[in-house]
């Protein structure tokens, strides 16, 4: 049928052209008749274009990759990093690590469960310099200041104000203390600690504070730390 249709076409082409001659006799042309053929073509068909199930990229991957998501670190501060905050302030310099003593006192003594005590860190310089945020403080032992176990979460809900020291001032941090026999060997791997690694706010320099009696945990999972913005001596809510 396609081949009967096509002739058809080319005969009718044809016969128009003859017809296109005669009228060209009729008004005074001298073009020459023309000889006619039919000629039977056949059509391919466009061959199909295949189809994926999603986008290619240009280097013809073929599809897309999901983003990786990003985790967050915790809120802690310790041997890796510097402390919670920056320290400074416009009312004098940040104070320095060098120009730091660090110790500590007896806090409000805890509940069940913890101890509290308080980070000491006093201006041994000789000029006035300010303090702001929380300590980084971990436990250390080994007699080498080997942090043990997980620095300590800063309580971010607590009060930390722009502490101004004088030469020979103190500002105070609380530090709460999870007793480690709270947990079992397995989750915790009780260590004997011989003091601890205090990070100022803002400084990657650490100090040591010696304080024996206390046992960590080696194991990160069982954080026994938990650490208050300084405050001034003799106001530190506990």
């Amino acid at each position: 049928m396609q081949r009967n249709v096509k002739t058809i076409v080319v005969s009718t082409v044809t016969g128009l052209l003859a017809l296109g001659v005669l009228a060209g006799c009729s008004s005074g042309g001298n073009a020459a008749p023309t000889a006619t053929r039919t000629v039977t073509a056949t059509a391919s068909a466009p061959a199909a274009t295949p189809t994926s199930g999603g986008s290619g990229g240009a280097d013809g991957s073929g599809g897309s990759s999901a983003a990786a998501g990003s985790s967050g670190s915790a809120d802690t501060a310790g041997s890796s990093g510097s402390s919670g905050s920056s320290g400074s302030s416009a009312d004098g310099s940040t104070c320095p690590a060098s120009s730091l003593a660090g110790g500590t006192e007896a806090g409000s003594g805890g509940a069940a469960g913890s101890t509290i005590i308080q980070i000491t860190l006093r201006n041994t310089g000789s000029t006035t310099c300010t303090l702001q945020g929380w300590p980084g403080v971990s436990f250390v032992g080994d007699g080498d200041g080997t942090q043990i176990g997980a620095a300590a979460a800063l309580d971010r809900s607590s009060a930390h104000p722009t502490v101004t020291l004088r030469p020979g001032q103190i500002a105070v941090a609380p530090l709460k203390i999870a007793n480690a026999e709270d947990f079992s060997n397995a989750a915790c791997s009780p260590v004997a600690a011989d003091g601890f690694r205090v990070y100022p706010p803002g400084s990657k320099e650490s100090l040591y504070v010696p304080a024996r009696g206390y046992t960590a945990c080696a194991e990160s999972s069982a954080a026994l730390l938990d650490v208050q913005g300084l405050v001034p001596e003799g106001q530190a809510a506990d």
